[in-house]
């Protein structure tokens, strides 16, 4: 169901891109729906699968995701452009991977990938490690992003005045 609902998200988004049939509200509802999809599963598997999903890596990954989509709501509503879709997509790909692994190593301790068999639940392990890592690379990177430019659009409002001003009639004077 997870590996379902996560495939026809991305179809949905890719098919709005496509047909121009891209909406503010659905630019906002969209990644929240993506973050509650991540939140739930990461925290059944807590429940579920307990010595492979600590609980404070889902809290660091589910505090991530709805501070990363706070943010880009805020940077929406300024009219800010954060351009981090790239690693954005591949933190999610690599989410639903951990996802699905976590899941078949609790249900199969090893995979028979031809001959080999492989152990699922370091699989698994690695992969939760590995999403760890890029979800708190991609979150520094919108964090960069919205601060790059917060700063450029602060800058274009205004100018910030002299610490010395100058009035008509005054004389360089050199201590």
């Amino acid at each position: 169901m997870f590996l379902l609902a996560s495939v026809t998200d991305g179809v949905d988004g890719y098919l709005a891109r496509r047909t121009h049939q891209v909406t503010t509200l659905g630019m906002l509802l969209s990644p929240l729906a993506d973050k509650l999809l991540v939140a739930t599963a990461y925290v059944t598997l807590v429940y579920f699968a307990p010595t492979l999903v600590s609980g404070w890596i889902t809290v660091l990954i589910v505090g991530r995701e709805f501070l990363v989509t706070g943010l880009s709501s805020v940077a929406v509503q300024e009219g800010m452009t954060l351009r981090v879709r790239d690693i954005g997509k591949v933190k999610t790909v690599v989410q639903i991977i951990s996802v699905c692994s976590v899941l078949m190593a609790h249900a199969w301790k090893w995979w028979p990938i031809g001959s080999a068999l492989l152990p699922g639940e370091k699989i698994a392990i690695g992969s939760i490690w590995l999403m760890l890592a890029v979800s708190l690379i991609s979150a520094s990177a919108y964090f960069r992003a919205f601060w790059v430019e917060a700063l450029r659009q602060s800058s274009q409002r205004r100018k910030p005045a002299p610490f010395v001003m100058q009035h008509p009639g005054d004389k360089n004077v050199r201590a």
